[in-house]
């Protein structure tokens, strides 16, 4: 019969036996969950998405493919062509997959291509030169043609505020670093109005329009399809577009890394966005029915879009450089980056 000390060491022991097994067994599901989160670790988040891209460049995955990093804004023809799908295809039987991330702005895009979030993106012409001036490692690849007319300033409906002189002391609202921050630059500039004569609100382009529907702000200065889509919703008046202001490119960028290293790639991308761009151009009303359901905007909005902008993939000359130093000596100027910089040093001439 057992003792009632035994009873004790026998207890004791199942206890111990029963901790020891499921320290084990802890060990062993930790040992599983790091392994599978290497194993799984490409995401499209940008919080880690710097390291993954950089991994998937220099060496292939478990599976033999590579991944590329592409940044893209609403609207433009990376949209169709992420739609489509057509470049996912013709890389994908390249050992090649494509991760795609969605940007507020150019500014925002720039930003994740400085720390290898992504490998190639495109945006208009002032952000590279903020993020150029900022120190990003960014190469022009190819441009859209102008248009002039897919941007401009914005006031609401009724608004007292008649013309763009009539914008000194007001709020004026915009995405810092954008595009139309140059439209803005130089509609003031043409009206004789300072820089410093009005209070800047940078907002990313949803912040912006519910601050321009509230009355937050006085005037917003947006793109398309945001600028198409706040006068088709509130009836807003268009102060001025772009026409005889800014010539509004479009720009195809990547890393200096990635390009130099990824010719065919880069390559195989600019001719996708070329046939993509003649297809789009005369088929405007399939656009805008493609990319409504992907971009949340409704088709007559983004069928006004679709009709003010320019089309056709070109290379980047010596025009264009000239055209963007002009730009970013006025930035300069204006103190609105921090030194001066040759735009030259970001081609791959």
């Amino acid at each position: 019969m057992m003792t009632k000390r035994n009873k004790v060491y026998r207890n004791l022991s199942l206890v111990m036996i029963t901790l020891l097994s499921l320290t084990l067994l802890l060990a062993a599901c930790g040992s599983n969950n790091g392994s599978s989160a290497n194993e799984g670790g490409s995401t499209s988040t940008n919080s880690n998405a710097s390291s993954d891209s950089k991994d998937s460049n220099d060496s292939k995955g478990a599976s033999g493919t590579k991944e590329i990093h592409i940044g893209y804004q609403k609207y433009g023809t990376v949209n169709i062509l992420k739609a489509k799908g057509t470049l996912d295809k013709r890389l994908e039987a390249e050992g090649y997959k494509i991760t795609w991330t969605e940007f507020p702005g150019g500014p925002q895009l720039l930003e994740a291509l400085n720390v290898g979030s992504i490998d190639i993106g495109h945006t208009g012409e002032a952000p590279p030169i903020f993020a150029q001036a900022a120190g990003a490692p960014l190469v022009y690849l190819a441009h859209e043609p102008a248009s002039p007319n897919s941007e401009g300033i914005l006031v609401p409906k009724g608004s007292p505020i008649k013309s763009i002189a009539d914008l000194k002391g007001k709020k004026v609202a915009l995405n810092k670093g954008s595009n139309v921050h140059y439209l803005l630059v130089k509609a003031l500039e043409k009206a004789g109005v300072k820089y410093s004569d009005i209070t800047t609100v940078f907002l990313p382009p949803g912040d912006a329009r519910v601050a321009f529907e509230n009355g937050t702000v006085d005037a917003w200065v947006i793109w398309d399809p945001f600028l198409a889509a706040a006068q088709t919703a509130t009836g807003g008046t268009l102060l001025t577009d772009g026409k005889d202001l800014v010539s509004n490119i479009e720009y195809y960028l990547a890393s200096r890394k990635f390009a130099e290293e990824n010719g065919p790639v880069i390559e195989a991308f600019k001719e996708e966005l070329d046939k993509i761009d003649k297809w789009a151009e005369t088929n405007q009303k399939d656009v805008a029915a493609l990319l409504s359901p992907q971009l949340g905007i409704d088709v007559p909005s983004l069928e006004l879009a679709a009709a003010r902008r320019g089309y056709g993939l070109a290379p980047i000359e010596d025009s264009i450089v000239e055209a963007q130093q002009k730009i970013a000596e006025t930035f300069f100027d204006l103190k609105l980056i921090p030194k001066a910089i040759q735009v030259k040093d970001a081609t791959l001439k």
